[in-house]
Order: structure tokens, then sequence, then C-alpha cells
């Protein structure tokens, strides 16, 4: 668990095309773990929405850099105009493309500089650090971000931390910088930590039962909320083995009669499905989308389903995950 008491405020800095998971992992975790998120856009308001965009390995397809797709639309809770920066104690910068007009926005600027002034928690991700640079606050400053920011922000005066991995953070006192999303685990524990809040969790084993168009969001968020209490989580999908990945979908109401569907991220799996030892995991997690669909059919899925309730462990199924639940029949009273 995270425990951070009294209640901490954190600000989210958001624009249109943002990472869509640079967005909602830190937003709904930091909430899961008892803080206040406020999401806010400059020239939006509470109930707006921003476009997020799916960004990707491009080496799937042998492109030379990374892919690009339209992801969710992110309700904002907040009115930038209307906030008192002042009242919170952290600002999160997701990455993506939103930094890079962001950071041409003075009143972004003075809202990054006012944080930096007070000492508060600055965290940023990806392309994030941009807005760090512009407003003159990474001079001598040590951090990192996605690799080919790295000659702008050394041009800013940054102490510049080359990535070793996609999974890399940097702590320099009140400034958190991260890679890219992968780097989610260590980045928002660094905060919480930050915040003053506690972490345990590590003696923890946590199986997602995953399949191909599982929905984008409820795979990756919960997957990394628990990897940043310190949990073990291990990703499978029936016939696929540790390496191997799920494409996801990304799913949203967008006027029509029911939800829309895009291309999502492709998930990495973390362990084989064949030979896995379900006994020697405390919990299972099943994502909605369209996966249950076809997994509900598996034999095999359905007895792990059913091992692990009759052990009388916890059994957590989001949106269509309910169809596997009721296919192995453990619905019933």
């Amino acid at each position: 668990m995270a425990n951070c008491k009294p209640q901490k405020k954190v600000l989210l800095l958001c624009g249109d095309y943002m990472e869509d998971y640079e967005a909602m992992v830190p937003f709904q975790a930091l909430q899961a773990y008892g803080m206040a998120v406020d999401a806010v856009c400059p020239g939006k308001k509470a109930g707006d929405c921003c476009r997020t965009t799916v960004e990707d390995s491009g080496a799937y397809h042998g492109y030379q850099t990374y892919t690009e797709k339209p992801g969710h639309n992110f309700s904002l809770n907040a009115t930038f105009d209307e906030v008192d920066f002042s009242k919170y104690d952290a600002l999160v910068i997701p990455g993506g493309r939103a930094p890079e007009y962001l950071a041409m926005n003075e009143s972004v600027l003075n809202c990054a500089r006012q944080f930096s002034d007070s000492g508060k928690l600055i965290a940023a991700i990806c392309h994030g650090p941009l807005i760090l640079a512009a407003a003159g606050l990474l001079k001598g400053r040590k951090c990192t971000a996605y690799h080919a920011l790295g000659p702008v922000l050394i041009d800013a005066g940054a102490h510049w931390i080359e990535p070793k991995t996609m999974m890399d953070c940097v702590s320099d006192g009140n400034l958190i910088t991260g890679v890219i999303y992968k780097a989610h685990p260590g980045y928002i524990q660094l905060v919480v930590k930050a915040l003053g809040g506690k972490i345990s969790g590590s003696d923890k084993r946590i199986l997602f039962l995953c399949g191909d168009f599982m929905e984008d969001y409820e795979v990756t968020v919960p997957l990394q909320s628990l990897q940043a209490l310190g949990c073990h989580v291990d990703a499978v999908c029936p016939k696929k083995k540790a390496g191997d990945f799920c494409p996801t979908a990304v799913h949203d109401f967008e006027g029509d009669q029911t939800y829309t569907e895009k291309p999502g991220h492709n998930f990495i799996l973390t362990a084989s499905y064949e030979g896995l030892d379900a006994w020697s995991y405390d919990a299972l997690v099943i994502p909605g989308g369209r996966s249950p669909e076809y997994l509900a059919l598996d034999e095999t899925v359905i007895a792990l389903v059913r091992k692990f309730m009759q052990s009388k462990k916890p059994v957590a199924s989001i949106c269509h995950g309910q169809q596997i639940l009721a296919a192995a029949g453990v619905l019933k009273l």
C-alpha cells in the first residue's frame, strides 16, 4: 500500500496529444494511493477533454523512431485559469507532443516556476522536461528524458543523465524525471516517497490474465500501479511466452451509441503461460476489452480462474472481464 497523510494534492499538467499512459497512469495511481489529483489544461475547463496519443516502439514495424496513434479522450477535472498553484504539493508533467507547444505558453512556464520557487516537487517524464527547459529550471540539475531530448536539455544547462534503459528515472532534490511510460513504476514510487508516503507490497505476487485486444488502460494502469507498490507482477497470455506482446484496444465513448475502438499500445508479456505455477501468486487480475470473449472459451483459462476462486485468493475483474468469470461458473451464489 501507499499511505500519504495528511492528504497531498497533485496538479497534472495536460495538453492535447500528451502520451496516453503518461497521463492516465499517474492520474489514477496517485488517486488510488489516497492523493487528490487535479488534471488541468490551459485554455480548457473542467469537463473538457484532451486527446491523447499512443506512442509505441517503431521497431515492431522496422521504423527508426516511435509510432503515434490516436488514444483516449482524457477528461479534465479542474480549470487551469481557476487553479491556485500554492494549494498543491506537486506538479506532474506527462510527455507526448503536448509539451512542445505548452513550452511556449507563458502561463504554463509561470506555473512551473511557482512550483520550483517554492521548492515543491516537480515530476516530468519523456518530453515533459521540455517545459522545464523553457522555464529555465534545468540549469545544473540532473535529469533524464526520452533520449532524443538530450541535446535540447543539455543546451538548457541540464546535467544530462543518458538513459541506459527505457525504465530509468533520476531524482535530484525536488525534481524527478523519467524516460518514458515504461519507467512509471519507479517514477511513481519516487513521487510517492518524495511526498512523504510509505510504500509496501513487495511480498505480494500478482498475475494478470492477458489477451489480444484487451483494453489498453485496463491492463497497464493497474499493472504499473501495483508495480509501483513493489508488488511482483506477471502478465501472461495463452499460447504466448515472455517477451511476446498483445496488441491492446483503446475503447472510448465519442458520441456514438456504443464505444469506439482504436489500436492501442503493444503490451509486452513478462512470463510464459505454459507451465505457469498459479499457486505461487496471491491474486489474479483480469482486464476487459475484447480478449475476454475468446479467453472465456479456453478451458485452461477457466481452470485457472476456478483454481484462484477455490483457493479464496483475490480475483479482480473489470469491464468485459466478467465474461470469463461467468464462463467459469464462479458468479453464482
